[in-house]
């Protein structure tokens, strides 16, 4: 049984699915870290027997490793799981795509070089489904959709490139939808997406909201994605699969009843979304500069889109733990602690 050879360690799903290969096993992960060196890198990581970490940068040809380190990876690695991203909503188009177009194509490239490779695993977004104001399926791609902004499009292009320059190798597409903390301790090491305008609405900054009452919400916990990662990444088989609440997912509507009853907060209204861009939204940034930030998550409240499960089954209700993502999130007081 080869060795794995994972990216994105250090974030928070990549930290997560490493806990999993160390705890269940006996595979040997090298661990592909952006740092000055190999001692750097390793004390980024836990340490543990079954773990090597490697200085190296998906942005740097030949992935920034030396020939020796690269011929050891090539001869040991028979699964390549690709966490790493840049997950930023407000980068660039064309910084995004140095992370998850290009640096995509590197781990592809080298993947293709390992002797013994059983699969490459890619860990993507269901949200390359973009706008399709439908049901997207796990065998959809390129479907017309519209993309609320740069990381949807990049992880996207990521996906087209893996299916047209991959299709000679053992390929694993994993799609998640919105991860927040675990299910059972409430734990996340990433205040984005849900947590601002949870955290606005906290501070009683959040006296509207653009958004549809109805339109679905699909979160998944760290510890759902990470268990199913590991899983596929390890036993196969290879295609694409929703990570994703699926049937399960929850609304805008009743997103904002779990906050008002978690957080002793009155309800915010709910606005067409034409009418608070036009006509509140002036008026509340002026009151609120911190809105500024949030206002990228605004379009994942009014969407349209629903996610096939079909492969996987629908991932856990988010009603069954929101209480504990809320109870932690105030405890590290948004991230600040």
């Amino acid at each position: 049984m080869g060795a794995v050879l994972l990216t994105g360690a250090t974030g928070f799903v990549g930290r997560e699915v490493l806990s999993r290969f160390l705890a269940r096993g006996n595979r040997h992960v090298f661990a592909l870290v952006r740092a000055a060196d190999d001692d750097d890198a390793a004390g980024r990581l836990p340490a543990h027997e079954r773990l090597t970490a490697v200085a190296g940068d998906i942005e740097e040809p030949g992935l920034g490793l030396d020939e020796a380190t690269a011929e050891l990876l090539r001869h040991q690695v028979s699964v390549v799981l690709h966490c790493a991203a840049s997950v930023s909503f407000d980068l660039p188009l064309e910084e995004s795509r140095s992370v998850n177009v290009e640096g995509t194509r590197r781990m592809l490239d080298f993947a293709r070089s390992c002797a013994r490779l059983e699969r490459f695993s890619y860990v993507s977004t269901a949200y390359v489904a973009g706008e399709p104001g439908r049901l997207f399926r796990e065998d959809e791609l390129a479907v017309g959709q519209r993309f609320r902004n740069p990381y949807e499009r990049s992880k996207f292009e990521a996906e087209l490139a893996l299916r047209s320059e991959g299709a000679d190798l053992p390929l694993q597409i994993l799609r998640p939808s919105i991860v927040v903390g675990d299910s059972t301790t409430g734990r996340t090491s990433s205040f984005n997406v849900l947590y601002g305008p949870l955290k606005a609405f906290a501070r009683g900054a959040m006296r509207a909201i653009p958004a549809r009452r109805d339109a679905p919400v699909d979160i998944v916990p760290v510890d759902y994605v990470a268990d199913r990662v590991h899983e596929l990444a390890t036993n196969g088989p290879n295609g694409t699969f929703h990570l994703v609440a699926g049937r399960n997912a929850t609304t805008v509507g009743r997103l904002i009843e779990m906050s008002s009853e978690q957080l002793g907060r009155s309800k915010p209204a709910v606005l067409p979304p034409r009418l608070y861009r036009r006509w509140i939204h002036p008026w509340l940034r002026k009151k609120y500069p911190g809105l500024r930030r949030m206002e990228v998550y605004f379009p994942y409240f009014e969407m349209r889109v629903r996610f096939d499960d079909r492969r996987l089954g629908p991932g856990p209700k988010v009603e069954r733990y929101f209480h504990r993502l809320v109870r932690y999130a105030e405890r590290a007081r948004w991230g600040r602690s």
